[in-house]
């Protein structure tokens, strides 16, 4: 005795629109089963965010070359200005990698808070070398400990000023804070391990920064796929799989 259910499909193995209906919502139920994540959102995050930090860097990359034998006073605001504007355009594109996912978020805000974050960044990182260049004479101790500190709050600075406008439309923004730190520590580490060995005294202008072009290119590949994977932590799977 054949089951009843197969009177819903036709002879000819035709669903029929009850079928079809019930097909549908098995479909939609299987898209919220966090079992098959498809996470749009990271495959499209990875991309625009690399080319926008690899274009940002591009600026401070310049700016310290082109001050690089200029006193402190001329240096250290021109590399603040073009950490901000490096910020400026990391958050851009940022805010449009989410601009569908989140479409709550206020773009003005991340892309003014990430600039205002990076040239708080920039201030920390010229400190031994500028306006806090006595440090440097202290006893190692207590200049290991300055310097501690101020890379940890240089390592802080985006995720901090950027979950101010991020817990605004996700509950577990907070996670967003060691994220970035975790990526911009492996992205810093994979320019400098790139870079330093390449750079030395006598080398031409447009070597050094093509120098460091490729390792900030090397850096933002880094920092973008870390911190992409990182929105599977904060963010619901309905939203990382808004196409």
């Amino acid at each position: 005795m054949q089951n009843s259910s197969q009177s819903d499909e036709t002879r000819d193995g035709h669903r029929s629109p009850a079928a079809n209906q019930a097909l549908l919502v098995a479909l939609n139920d299987a898209e919220k089963d966090p079992s098959k994540p498809d996470h749009s959102l990271v495959r499209q995050w990875i991309p625009i965010v690399t080319f926008g930090e690899a274009v940002g860097f591009s600026i401070p990359a310049v700016v310290g070359i082109a001050t690089a034998a200029a006193p402190a006073a001329v240096a250290l605001p021109a590399l603040v200005v073009a950490g901000a504007a490096e910020g400026a355009v990391l958050g851009l594109a940022q805010a449009t990698a989410l601009r569908r996912a989140l479409p709550d978020l206020s773009r003005s805000r991340w892309v003014l808070s990430t600039a205002a974050a990076a040239a708080f960044a920039y201030t920390l990182g010229m400190a031994p070398s500028t306006w806090a260049s006595p440090i440097t004479h202290w006893p190692p101790i207590p200049t290991v400990a300055v310097v501690s500190l101020l890379a940890v709050a240089i390592l802080l600075s985006i995720g901090t000023a950027q979950y101010s406008v991020l817990r605004t439309v996700t509950a577990d923004a907070g996670h967003w804070i060691w994220i970035t730190a975790l990526a911009w520590l492996a992205g810093l580490a994979v320019f400098m391990g790139f870079a330093t060995p390449l750079w030395h005294d006598g080398q031409s202008a447009p070597l050094a920064i093509g120098i460091g072009l490729l390792g900030g290119l090397f850096m933002a590949a880094t920092t973008s796929t870390l911190t992409g994977l990182g929105l599977r932590l904060i963010l619901p799977l309905s939203i990382l799989h808004r196409r």
